[in-house]
Protein backbone atom coordinates (compact mmCIF):
# COMPACT_ATOMS: atom_id res chain seq x y z
CA UNK A 1 0.00 0.00 0.00
CA UNK A 2 2.64 2.54 -0.85
CA UNK A 3 3.59 4.25 -4.16
CA UNK A 4 6.48 2.29 -4.57
CA UNK A 5 8.91 4.60 -2.69
CA UNK A 6 7.83 3.70 0.83
CA UNK A 7 6.71 7.64 1.46
CA UNK A 8 4.10 6.75 3.60
CA UNK A 9 3.78 9.23 6.73
CA UNK A 10 2.03 9.12 9.65
CA UNK A 11 -0.40 11.94 9.22
CA UNK A 12 -1.91 14.23 11.47
CA UNK A 13 -5.83 12.50 11.83
CA UNK A 14 -8.72 14.57 14.00
CA UNK A 15 -9.05 14.38 17.39
CA UNK A 16 -12.05 15.55 19.51
CA UNK A 17 -14.99 17.00 17.32
CA UNK A 18 -12.63 17.88 14.76
CA UNK A 19 -13.32 16.74 11.30
CA UNK A 20 -11.86 16.80 7.28
CA UNK A 21 -12.66 19.20 5.87
CA UNK A 22 -12.37 20.52 2.10
CA UNK A 23 -11.86 23.95 1.27
CA UNK A 24 -14.60 25.33 -0.93
CA UNK A 25 -14.11 29.19 -0.94
CA UNK A 26 -11.77 31.74 -0.10
CA UNK A 27 -14.01 34.31 1.82
CA UNK A 28 -11.50 37.07 2.65
CA UNK A 29 -10.68 38.27 6.33
CA UNK A 30 -9.07 35.17 7.85
CA UNK A 31 -12.00 32.97 6.94
CA UNK A 32 -12.98 30.55 4.62
CA UNK A 33 -16.23 28.18 2.87
CA UNK A 34 -15.33 24.27 3.67
CA UNK A 35 -17.29 21.14 3.21
CA UNK A 36 -16.99 18.93 6.05
CA UNK A 37 -16.36 15.36 6.19
CA UNK A 38 -20.00 15.15 8.11
CA UNK A 39 -21.61 16.45 5.57
CA UNK A 40 -22.16 20.21 6.88
CA UNK A 41 -20.64 23.10 5.33
CA UNK A 42 -18.84 25.40 7.43
CA UNK A 43 -17.27 29.00 8.09
CA UNK A 44 -14.04 28.39 9.14
CA UNK A 45 -11.32 30.54 10.50
CA UNK A 46 -7.91 31.05 9.81
CA UNK A 47 -6.46 31.18 13.47
CA UNK A 48 -3.29 33.95 14.00
CA UNK A 49 -0.82 31.33 14.26
CA UNK A 50 -1.39 29.91 10.65
CA UNK A 51 -1.70 33.06 9.15
CA UNK A 52 1.36 34.19 7.00
CA UNK A 53 2.72 30.88 7.67
CA UNK A 54 0.61 28.67 6.20
CA UNK A 55 -1.02 29.53 2.78
CA UNK A 56 -4.48 27.90 2.31
CA UNK A 57 -5.96 27.46 -0.89
CA UNK A 58 -9.41 26.24 -2.33
CA UNK A 59 -9.50 22.76 -2.62
CA UNK A 60 -7.27 22.02 -0.31
CA UNK A 61 -7.64 19.30 2.77
CA UNK A 62 -7.78 20.58 6.22
CA UNK A 63 -8.86 19.88 9.54
CA UNK A 64 -11.51 21.65 11.15
CA UNK A 65 -12.80 21.97 14.99
CA UNK A 66 -17.06 23.16 14.54
CA UNK A 67 -17.49 25.38 17.58
CA UNK A 68 -19.59 24.21 20.31
CA UNK A 69 -21.96 27.10 20.55
CA UNK A 70 -22.23 27.76 17.04
CA UNK A 71 -22.20 24.27 14.73
CA UNK A 72 -21.83 26.15 11.55
CA UNK A 73 -18.53 28.01 12.50
CA UNK A 74 -15.05 25.95 12.75
CA UNK A 75 -11.72 27.21 13.43
CA UNK A 76 -9.12 25.13 11.31
CA UNK A 77 -6.33 23.38 12.89
CA UNK A 78 -4.20 22.05 10.35
CA UNK A 79 -3.60 21.80 6.39
CA UNK A 80 -2.46 19.07 4.29
CA UNK A 81 0.01 19.50 1.69
CA UNK A 82 -0.99 17.73 -1.87
CA UNK A 83 0.42 14.91 -1.24
CA UNK A 84 -0.57 13.97 2.13
CA UNK A 85 -4.43 14.90 0.89
CA UNK A 86 -3.68 12.14 -2.24
CA UNK A 87 -2.45 10.00 0.34
CA UNK A 88 -5.59 10.55 2.79
CA UNK A 89 -7.84 9.51 -0.59
CA UNK A 90 -6.40 6.67 -1.06
CA UNK A 91 -6.39 5.53 2.57
CA UNK A 92 -10.27 6.40 2.17
CA UNK A 93 -10.11 8.76 4.98
CA UNK A 94 -12.00 11.31 2.58
CA UNK A 95 -15.02 10.99 0.28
Amino acid sequence: MSDGDGSRRDLRMPEDGEVFATVTEMLGANRIEVRCADGIERTARIPGRMQKRVWIRENDVVVVDPWDWQDEKADVVWRYDKSEAEQLREEGHLG
